[in-house]
């Protein structure tokens, strides 16, 4: 099998990419740069190692999300690792891919052809929610690219979905997202910060008032970016149909599938990714531990970074000690 293999699926439309309408923030100690692909542009967010010869990372943010999210981990693991966060195909500061897909399988297959281009592989691959779905489908089909695997909330097959997940869900049917979008036309950036904060925090006041008005700021920022409902709504049916998918392809399977030492983390409060898939996910996975955080919400990572560090830092140890 080539490195870019996955198993196909319909291509959507071809989404046009807009020019750039304002540059995305970036921390002390990171720098930003674009890694050009045929068909694809993605932006890569590079928090060096303290040292040189320090094994490769690779952060990979869930639906809605941005390289952004792992501004708070990144630095807390500087010293094991040489870390890069990427923002996906139509998310943070990459424009959309060429062919417009947007699914489970599209968004594997970027970090797959990005990891080969680098030739960074085998990384420590550390993911969130749909990256976590992402990064599990990465690590089955490709072993020779994982050392480790952490997932925090990952988005795996539920059959009882949790009721903060369902604007998801019904995003992905046709003619939400426009009815959404026009419901929600009054709607301040600040509004619709408060509400992913309020959807994805164990509790949304311990977020600085710093840190908020750099969320708003991002969202300002996205919203007037022409291609920001397209590739929420496109990648919202991508998860919607990797759920479906039975065979070799289904998710629990590859889980099954992977190789890699993981850590699996969950969060008590998550209203996106139920609490209680820890144990089925700790069975999945054949090497696997376990973290759970009974306050934390759906982004561990930007909640309890420092705890999430200890414990993937840990992980990294063993696993570059074998």
């Amino acid at each position: 099998m080539s490195s870019t293999e996955l198993p196909e699926t319909a291509a959507a439309a071809a989404a046009s990419t807009a020019p750039r309408v304002a540059p995305v923030a970036v921390a002390e100690g990171e720098r930003l740069s674009t890694v050009e692909l045929p068909g694809l542009t993605l932006t890569v967010r590079a928090r060096p190692g303290a040292r040189t010869g320090l094994p490769p990372a690779l952060y990979v943010h869930g639906l809605g999300g941005s390289s952004q999210n792992w501004s708070a981990l990144m630095p807390l693991l500087a010293d094991v690792v040489d870390g890069e966060a990427v923002d996906l195909p139509g998310f943070g500061d990459s424009p959309p891919p060429d062919d417009g897909n947007y699914s489970l399988t599209g968004h594997a297959r970027a970090i797959i052809r990005l990891l080969d281009a680098r030739r960074r592989g085998p990384v420590h691959l550390i993911a969130n929610s749909l990256g976590g779905s992402v990064a599990t489908r990465v690590a089955a089909v490709r072993p020779d690219l994982v050392r480790t695997l952490t997932l925090i909330s990952p988005a795996l097959p539920e059959i009882r979905v949790q009721r903060g997940a369902l604007p998801t869900a019904l995003m992905a049917l046709p003619g939400v997202t426009p009815l959404f979008t026009r419901l929600s036309r009054d709607w301040t950036a600040e509004d619709r910060t408060r509400g992913v904060l309020a959807l994805c925090y164990g509790d949304p006041a311990s977020v600085s008032d710093k840190d908020l008005g750099a969320a708003v700021t991002e969202m300002e920022r996205r919203l007037q970016l022409p291609y920001f409902w397209d590739a929420m709504t496109r990648s919202a049916r991508g998860i919607v149909n990797a759920y479906t998918l039975g065979g070799q392809h289904n998710l629990w399977r590859q889980a099954e599938r992977v190789l890699a030492p993981t850590l699996l983390v969950y969060g008590g409060r998550d209203q996106l990714v139920s609490f209680r898939m820890a144990r089925k996910a700790s069975a999945a996975f054949r090497d696997s531990r376990l973290l759970t955080l009974p306050d934390a919400g759906h982004v561990a990572m930007m909640e309890f970074p420092e705890v999430v560090a200890r414990a993937a830092r840990d992980l990294i140890a063993q696993a570059d000690a074998s």
